[in-house]
């Protein structure tokens, strides 16, 4: 490790850790400082944050919910760093649900169910809530540099409940099918591709790329593929369950899974587009088709994270 990372992870965990000692509500105004300096430096993620939003929003909304937008995504790094030390009854009493009767039937049929979320709210206080609630989870983390980071990452998600495997490591998929195969729930992020084997969709209007492994997953064990997305409400924050997308086991068919998946997305975001926190290109219009998205500068350890 370079003295440059290892004084990054070192910064990042002392944070990390200090957060929790302060009140909630100075640890929230904290937070909202910081959006808003960031805010006000403009730099390259808050640009693509509003370029991105801009699919969305009208151009004279636009600066406002971009604002808003940092703000959002701050207050996910102030939970995030406060989840570990959390009464987990008072995050239960903060999580209002929409239709968790389908998650809740397909795990009782003893199918286990494919799950795809967008960069929406706070996905790991969702992931906290599904395992004190409903069940376990397994996710897909991208392993970061330095990887004291990645160990902490890690760490932090076990400690909530959920199983954490390697991004791009070979048995990957099969450690998902096992899991499924026994009943258990699985937790993707959906809306960003970091491969090059993900499918086109159409979201927000426009052309994008997005990762084909959920359809992919739950084709090959049968299990429900249900878009979830999360948005904010002042201390709250809302948990929905959408339809599961229909089984297309045909040519293309995980295309076909992804769009409906996209479709869910591009609803949710339409009426959230605060709680959208893609500070990365993710439309085709944008990408570099030579470009390996796994190393793209815009990206940073938050969306790194699966």
């Amino acid at each position: 490790m370079s003295l440059r990372e290892d004084l990054t992870a070192s910064a990042y965990v002392a944070g990390w850790r200090l957060v929790r000692l302060l009140p909630e509500r100075a640890a929230y105004r904290l937070f909202a400082t910081i959006a808003d300096r960031v805010y006000a430096g403009d730099g390259p993620s808050v640009q693509r944050l509003r370029a991105n939003l801009g699919r969305v929003v009208p151009e004279a909304e636009l600066d406002a919910v971009t604002h808003a937008a940092v703000r959002s995504y701050l207050r996910y790094w102030c939970e995030s760093f406060r989840l570990p030390s959390w009464p987990i009854d008072d995050l239960v009493a903060r999580t209002r649900t929409v239709r968790e009767d389908i998650v809740r039937d397909a795990l009782a049929a003893g199918r286990g169910a494919v799950v795809a979320l967008p960069h929406m709210g706070n996905w790991d206080w969702a992931g906290a809530w599904a395992c004190s609630e409903v069940a376990p989870l397994m996710t897909v983390a991208e392993r970061l540099r330095p990887a004291r980071l990645y160990d902490e990452f890690v760490a932090y998600r076990r400690k909530l409940g959920m199983e954490v495997l390697a991004m791009g490591e070979p048995d990957v998929l099969d450690r998902l099918a096992a899991w499924v195969g026994d009943g258990g729930l699985v937790c993707l992020l959906a809306d960003r591709d970091l491969s090059r084997q993900g499918v086109p969709v159409t979201l927000l209007g426009e052309e994008a790329r997005m990762p084909g492994g959920p359809a992919r997953l739950a084709l090959r064990t049968s299990a429900p593929l249900i878009p979830v997305t999360l948005h904010y409400a002042e201390r709250t924050m809302t948990v929905r369950f959408h339809e599961p997308v229909p089984h297309d086991d045909s040519p293309g068919g995980d295309r076909r899974m992804m769009q409906d998946v996209a479709d869910a997305f591009t609803a949710a975001i339409g009426e959230h587009p605060v709680d959208w926190h893609m500070m990365q290109r993710v439309f085709a219009a944008d990408l570099d088709p030579d470009r390996d998205p796994r190393h793209d500068p815009d990206r940073d350890t938050h969306h790194g994270q699966g």
